[in-house]
């Protein structure tokens, strides 16, 4: 709901840029996922399915991404697919299982509108330390704007994520 054509916003992404499709059981999450593949195979963007393996294979995506609940998926998930990129979730309250993932997605850094259950804004120190203390390369999500992602720079992040401003930068 908060991107009603997300491939408006994928056909504009840079390349090297990924989009995760969160579907949430939507009644037409194929064609919706066929039509990101189509824009962001041609963008040369990568396309992940949130918790849908079997959407991301029948699409011909590049991986999925999991939810912090869904984390001990991802061994079997490499072995079935080691060619996917797999990212998780992560809120920062307690270290969770990191086997065959290949980055991790840590939320919320600012403030945000996000429907997901509210949660104590991290800041960019918080993102810092979690950096220091991960393993895996991490990007920062939540509330992160133009105003805002100066405050970033230094944190070891290896990128960013968003939603809303994504959508009010590139459309859709």
């Amino acid at each position: 709901t908060r991107t009603p054509e997300p491939w408006t916003t994928a056909g504009r992404l840079p390349a090297g840029s990924a989009v995760i499709y969160r579907h949430f059981g939507a009644p037409d999450a194929e064609t919706t996922a066929k039509r990101l593949r189509t824009v962001t195979a041609g963008a040369g963007v990568r396309l992940l399915i949130g918790l849908d393996a079997d959407l991301a294979e029948a699409v011909g995506a590049d991986g999925v991404h999991l939810p912090e609940r869904a984390r001990d998926q991802a061994p079997a998930l490499r072995r079935r697919r080691p060619d996917w990129r797999i990212t998780a979730a992560d809120h920062g309250e307690a270290p969770g299982p990191t086997e065959g993932i290949d980055a991790l997605i840590l939320s919320p850094i600012f403030a945000t509108n996000s429907p997901s259950p509210s949660r104590t804004a991290l800041g960019a120190e918080g993102l810092a330390e979690a950096v220091r203390r991960s393993a895996l390369p991490i990007y920062g999500l939540g509330g992160i704007d133009a105003a805002n992602v100066g405050a970033l720079v230094g944190t070891g992040a290896c990128g960013i994520a968003g939603v809303e401003a994504f959508s009010r930068a590139f459309g859709g």
